[in-house]
């Protein structure tokens, strides 16, 4: 049996599997918006298992199935009791003969790693506490749509160095965009991150932590901003509030950005915290459209896993 391709960690696709990824993404958005749908995913099967709830990654991963002609299973973590009611290699080694792909949102990066690990299919992270690699992909599919090209392109992230911030800088490394960190003391990279940058991209890897947020926006042509505080993380949230609060985009910040700088949130933004209305409703703002790219990055990700062809 072919071992099949996972999409684990963005380090698991080079710059020829981002570009077919992104290739089938814009071919399947333009037959969306001319109306065709494609019936590529016919008798396919998608398991979408969740311990985290998420509206964005249920609804594109179920409607790119849908469009394509395919099925997604939504499973509660509860019903799987992963790792406790029932071990992940067995779930994974059963799983795997029922259906011809699965995606996980949970807390544990172990437990994509050891489905993926066991599994017969394709397994795709849809979100783990130490990498988010759907939502890179759509961020940057968005900036290429937007700028026309990745020379030259810097992106500042704006908060904590967290498993969106981790994704985005290793794409960008990939890809060859500018990538900056600005955060509070205590919240850049951590260090086995960085080990693991440094192994894969060399040892002058451009990942760059600024900690004045001012000087950091400077020159860059996307502002990227997160939750301060995410899943699992409640009991900290009223602390992170007052360490961020120098960190919130806002027009103060903006004014030190490019006057055409994007403005991009991977959503649920909570307004008033690490961005105000008036940045994320503004013209900069990108952050629907990226929203909508989910959907058909993560329907160029399924039919490059599953080594189907648009059409």
């Amino acid at each position: 049996m072919t071992k099949p391709r996972h999409l684990v960690s963005v380090a698991d696709f080079d710059l020829g599997d981002i570009d077919r990824v992104y290739r089938i993404a814009a071919a399947t958005k333009t037959q969306i918006a001319m109306g065709i749908r494609t019936q590529a995913l016919a008798g396919r099967s998608l398991a979408m298992i969740f311990e985290k709830p998420s509206m964005r990654t249920r609804v594109s991963f179920e409607t790119a199935m849908i469009q394509a002609g395919g099925a997604a299973l939504y499973i509660r973590g509860e019903e799987i009791g992963l790792g406790k009611r029932e071990s992940v290699k067995d779930v994974a080694s059963v799983m795997s003969r029922f259906v011809d792909a699965i995606m996980i949102r949970t807390f544990a990066h172990k437990n994509v790693e050891d489905l993926a690990r066991y599994s017969r299919v394709p397994v795709i992270n849809g979100l783990s506490d130490y990498e988010h690699p759907c939502q890179a992909l759509a961020d940057l599919f968005t900036v290429l749509e937007k700028l026309g090209t990745f020379g030259g392109v810097r992106m500042t992230f704006v908060g904590d160095g967290n498993n969106v911030a981790r994704s985005l800088a290793l794409l960008c490394l990939r890809l060859g965009v500018g990538f900056t960190l600005t955060c509070p003391a205590g919240h850049e990279f951590d260090e086995p991150f960085l080990k693991a940058v440094r192994k894969l991209f060399g040892p002058k890897a451009a990942l760059r932590t600024v900690r004045n947020p001012h000087q950091a926006v400077k020159g860059a042509h996307v502002i990227y901003t997160d939750v301060w505080a995410s899943m699992g993380q409640e009991a900290e949230a009223a602390e992170r509030k007052k360490e961020f609060q120098p960190y919130q985009v806002n027009r103060e910040l903006m004014r030190h950005a490019p006057k055409d700088a994007l403005v991009m949130h991977c959503l649920p933004a909570h307004r008033g915290d690490e961005i105000t209305d008036g940045v994320i409703d503004s013209p900069n703002s990108v952050v629907y459209d990226q929203a909508e790219n989910r959907l058909h990055v993560q329907k160029g990700i399924l039919f490059y896993l599953l080594g189907i062809a648009a059409r």
